[in-house]
């Protein structure tokens, strides 16, 4: 986590490079790259063991890491390496939370996993801190090329750490029969239709009204990001990295205070509708101060109040509504809603930003109206989804209470 987010401001500092056409190609090619990559990833982890799999990923984008700093270093127009940096680091994302949480369900038993994993994922949290905090004390002085060095040094530290698990897992933690549900995993990396058929076909208006929330939060998440970029375009390179970390920093730091404190209580004594729509409701009104007072400090509130929201509030919630399905939709519709739909909501919405802007000529004060209507639409189905559960799951909405989850590497 602290590589990933050590190199994600590197990656949105190069956006303000391009126009909003230049950067929706870009979204466009990693909507297709990110498919294949699950589709192939799925593929892989059916067939090769954990105990060269895990390793070899992170070897491998390690010494992808070291190739771009040779590329960006060496090659006097660097452009083309930068736009194959953004996607590669879009791609990275994916991977490397599905790699390491697969690892550990190979290495801890059930009632290990119950007791550990939420100290682990605090570890994620910490490196999600950790790396934008590198990125802002050093982005200026030492320029952004070298921090590719530093990202891939932070994933080789992994392999030795790798090994380590692995032995301990049999000389400590006596789990030589503990493996991975090779099941649920092949269900996941099987027929790579199947999960579509399940989504179009079971619970259709519950999973087509998740896929919707996630669309419409893509939306919000892509309009937010491209009038960032518009915004930062004036700064050079190092300044922009560094802004970017900043607020990597603060999101990061709100979502463990929020998920620590504030999440659980929401969840349970306000209930599911309203928790579903409290984000949305407030990216609403942020939308609506921006179309009176476009401002920079504004988008970046909103920015902050966005993510910092989804993954302490919304991420959480929407995770809890997968428990009202059954055991087959969760394994193979869920990667098709989490991954296809999102990574697709990305593409469709960053064309629509771009059409609104370089078509229709609208300003940020105009589209943030757009963006307020959609983030009402947004909260709409949070209410529809959230009552929808409770009828599903009447026992839920009394007892249970949503676990924060790690940062979504979405852009």
């Amino acid at each position: 986590m602290g590589a990933y987010y050590l190199l994600r401001p590197l990656r949105d500092a190069m956006a303000s490079n391009w126009t909003d056409a230049e950067v929706s190609w870009l979204w466009t090619f990693t909507f297709a790259f990110s498919v294949i990559a699950v589709s192939l990833y799925g593929a892989a982890v059916t067939r090769v063991r954990f105990h060269y799999l895990v390793p070899g990923v992170y070897g491998f984008f390690a010494a992808t890491f070291v190739l771009f700093y040779l590329g960006a270093t060496a090659l006097p127009d660097a452009d083309t390496l930068d736009k194959a940096f953004y996607v590669w680091i879009s791609v990275f994302s994916l991977f490397h939370i599905s790699v390491f949480w697969s690892f550990m369900a190979d290495t801890f038993s059930k009632s290990q996993s119950k007791r550990l994993f939420g100290f682990i994922g605090a570890g994620a949290s910490v490196g999600a801190i950790a790396g934008p905090a590198v990125v802002t004390f050093l982005a200026g002085s030492a320029g952004t090329e070298p921090l590719l060095l530093v990202a891939a040094v932070m994933l080789v530290l992994t392999l030795p750490v790798i090994g380590l698990l692995q032995r301990l897992k049999a000389t400590a933690l006596h789990n030589e029969e503990t493996q991975a549900d090779a099941g649920d995993i092949a269900r996941i990396g099987g027929n790579p239709l199947a999960g579509y058929v399940v989504f179009f076909q079971r619970n259709s208006g519950f999973l087509w009204g998740i896929g919707l929330f996630i669309f419409l939060y893509t939306a919000i998440s892509s309009f937010v990001y491209f009038e960032l970029k518009n915004l930062l375009a004036h700064y050079d390179e190092a300044r922009r990295a560094q802004i970017w970390a900043a607020m990597d920093l603060v999101v990061n730091t709100l979502t463990i205070v929020i998920a620590a404190f504030a999440t659980g209580r929401i969840a349970k004594h306000l209930g599911l509708p309203f928790t579903l729509a409290m984000v949305p409701v407030a990216i609403c009104a942020g939308m609506l101060l921006l179309a009176a007072a476009p401002m920079v400090s504004i988008v970046v509130a909103v920015q902050v109040a966005r993510r910092a929201g989804n993954y302490a509030i919304s991420r959480p919630a929407r995770e809890m509504l997968f428990t009202a399905v059954d055991r087959e939709t969760r394994f193979k519709a869920k990667p098709v809603i989490d991954i296809v739909i999102y990574r697709g909501g990305d593409m469709l919405n960053a064309w629509g930003f771009t059409a609104l802007t370089q078509g229709l000529g609208l300003g940020m004060a105009a589209v943030a109206g757009v963006g307020a209507a959609i983030a009402a639409l947004w909260a709409a189905v949070g209410i529809y989804l959230g009552r929808r559960f409770n009828a599903m799951r009447p026992d839920i909405e009394a007892t249970s209470q949503p676990e924060s989850v790690a940062a979504d590497p979405a852009p």
